[in-house]
């Protein structure tokens, strides 16, 4: 589709896909919707773009990508959102204990992975604290006998992040962080290897696919492991 107000993005990137593998790429814009809804009337499809390969109808451009043998994700669970965050937060962290101390490397350099994860993650619940709260009703304990708390976890969780960040007020930022990550890890513990319940995570976010398991239950102890080693760090020193 190609209109004044609308250039098809999945239009473009089939283009871009077919001229990658080295097709030769008859294009035909649609100018109008008269003319767009003609051509699905036309091939019987639902949408556009739709590209064949010499006679054969291939399909949009995820049924493209299927055909290169490329993975195409429709709808189903995957780790890719939490693994990118984890980089995210771990470049950052490396990044700036290498600005305060020199050393990428470092006590320093965990305490921030870990508490920029945690505002990372509190970030990506903030951004529709209402479909995340309706998600996270489906395991967590303590939301399910008190709804509120589903709305407080996500605030709750950048505030730890942030005075951990910070290193301050540690009178508040370590029972914080001890209170919603054990309730969270017992929460998952339960719902995944006790009850074997098949759940999506809203670990980062209500709009999630990440599976319910093994990244949510990290990050909740990422939480308790933080604030325990916050309590005994001075006693080490």
């Amino acid at each position: 589709m190609v209109m004044p107000d609308h250039l098809c993005p999945s239009g473009l990137k089939a283009k871009w896909l077919l001229e990658s593998k080295g097709f030769t790429v008859e294009d035909h814009p649609l100018t109008t919707r008269e003319e767009t809804d003609a051509f699905k009337r036309q091939h019987d499809v639902k949408t556009t773009p739709q590209a064949w390969i010499g006679d054969e109808r291939i399909g949009g451009y995820t049924d493209l990508r299927a055909h290169f043998g490329e993975t195409v994700n429709k709808g189903g669970t995957s780790y890719k959102p939490v693994i990118a965050l984890f980089a995210m937060t771990f470049l950052m962290a490396l990044g700036a204990a290498f600005v305060a101390t020199e050393q990428p490397l470092s006590i320093l350099s965990a305490e921030w992975f870990v508490s920029f994860s945690m505002c990372a993650l509190a970030y990506l619940k903030l951004r529709d604290v209402e479909s995340f709260s309706t998600m996270f009703l489906n395991y967590d304990l303590l939301a399910r006998r008190w709804v509120p708390y589903g709305y407080i976890y996500p605030f709750a969780e950048g505030l730890a992040g942030v005075l951990m960040t910070a290193q301050v007020l540690h009178w508040l930022s370590i029972p914080v962080a001890l209170f919603i990550g054990t309730i969270g890890a017992v929460s998952v513990f339960k719902a995944v290897y006790v009850d074997k319940r098949e759940l999506k995570c809203a670990c980062v976010g209500g709009d999630s696919n990440v599976p319910l398991g093994f990244v949510s239950l990290t990050e909740n102890l990422f939480m308790i492991g933080m604030a325990v080693w916050m309590l005994a760090e001075p006693l080490l020193a």
